[in-house]
């Protein structure tokens, strides 16, 4: 896989659904599960497939990503791996900033070139799943195709958010329909019998796509204009090549906006969990930071994932998230929430400071409420607050926060006085 294959991650677009998160960062260095970026999954996904060359596509608010990239990617001297950044730059033969998903790809093919390689495999940066892209690059090997596309069951709900696709006995998919409204009773598909008992009869494109090569080189000097795989490229390809549906069936879900994000990260806390970070077959890699223990001094703790060098005097933490870092006063209330934490300790001095001035430390201080919230990285809560998101809130975005969804996200180092109430 090493030699054959050429990860390509694409970082998408302002990301402005999953804003304010996306305000100063992209989209694949938005925080997940306390701890990981949500670049760390497609890479981690290559890494624990045999595929150790890969580029992360960027055009907005890369800073951080690329930083992120840089602390955590290292391989040794004597190997070809490397996970490098190509951010959007204007040339003479191309002006223009990123278009669209394919349109990035053409933009950086001269980089890609560059490698030696028989096949690109061409990922989404916003994804939540754990899946063997050996599997798939077998399958588009064996079929003998130029275009494999990765599929995954969804029920007639999720159906008009996505491509829905038909393919023969042979797995050819043989027609394509981008985000249908209406007739979805023509496009069922024989997904299995456990999918169907679920009530999964539509296979919809996952985002993620192989292509030979020298068929990638071909259509984008041919078609200059297509500028989007889903929208235009993979429809005609449906037309003059065969295009191979490869089955996923394990958890995926698209972090598109907070809704989506906010239960992804929550959905860590069950029991079972359908995303599992406990399988070491799948391992999702992170930056080593050297950080201590979390030290939990009288806190209640419940379905709760707690990250490194967190200090919590806590009443109680109930359905959370506890990023890296985070400190929570004493008496404090957490139920459903994801605390992204922050990116430094406060010195002595910082925090008399702080004190002297009536400023809130960084973190959640005493006595606070927080219900239904993501509270971003190196925000300062003061004490009393009280913060209960829900169906009763209006959606609307606000100095220091924003509702979506019923979800309040505080933003990223925002400071909330003693006694505010949400």
């Amino acid at each position: 896989m090493t030699e054959k294959v050429l990860g390509v991650i694409l970082g998408g677009g302002q990301g402005s659904r999953l804003a304010p998160l996306t305000q100063t960062r992209s989209k694949p260095a938005v925080p997940i599960a306390g701890k990981y970026r949500l670049v760390d999954i497609p890479i981690s996904n290559c890494l624990n497939s045999g595929i150790h060359r890969m580029f992360v596509l960027t055009q907005f608010n890369s800073a951080s990503l690329n930083k992120h990239i840089k602390n955590t990617y290292h391989f040794s001297h004597f190997s070809d791996a490397f996970v490098d950044i190509l951010a959007a730059e204007q040339t003479p033969e191309n002006p223009t900033w990123f278009q669209g998903t394919a349109d990035a790809v053409r933009q950086t093919m001269h980089h890609l070139l560059n490698h030696e390689f028989e096949y690109v495999l061409i990922l989404s940066g916003d994804q939540l799943y754990q899946m063997d892209f050996k599997e798939m690059v077998n399958a588009h090997i064996e079929a003998g195709v130029q275009v494999t596309l990765a599929t995954i069951p969804v029920n007639a709900k999720d159906a008009p958010d996505f491509g829905i696709l038909k393919a023969n006995e042979d797995n050819i998919i043989t027609s394509f329909i981008e985000k249908p409204k209406t007739n979805l009773e023509d496009w069922t598909s024989d997904t299995g019998p456990e999918m169907h008992a679920e009530g999964r009869d539509y296979l919809a494109s996952m985002g993620i796509y192989i292509f030979n090569k020298d068929l990638l080189v071909k259509i984008f000097a041919e078609n200059a204009d297509e500028k989007d795989f889903g929208k235009e490229i993979i429809p005609r390809m449906l037309t003059e090549y065969d295009v191979l549906s490869f089955q996923y069936e394990g958890y995926w879900t698209d972090i598109g906006n907070i809704s989506s994000f906010f239960e992804a990260n929550l959905g860590l806390t069950d029991d079972i969990p359908k995303f599992n970070l406990f399988d070491h077959n799948h391992s999702i890699f992170t930056r080593a930071r050297m950080l201590p223990p979390s030290k939990i001094l009288g806190t209640t703790l419940d379905k709760t994932i707690i990250a490194e060098g967190c200090i919590l005097q806590a009443e109680s933490i109930k359905h959370a998230v506890i990023g890296i870092r985070s400190r929570i006063g004493v008496g404090t209330h957490i139920q459903s929430c994801y605390i992204m934490g922050s990116d430094k300790y406060q010195t002595l001095e910082e925090i008399q400071e702080d004190k002297d001035n009536v400023k809130p430390m960084i973190g959640i201080g005493d006595n606070c409420t927080i219900i239904n919230a993501i509270v971003d990285k190196n925000s300062r809560i003061g004490n009393d607050v009280t913060i209960k998101g829900g169906n009763h809130l209006e959606d609307g975005d606000f100095d220091l926060y924003t509702v979506k969804d019923g979800i309040v996200v505080v933003k990223k180092g925002a400071v909330i006085p003693d006694g505010t109430q949400v």
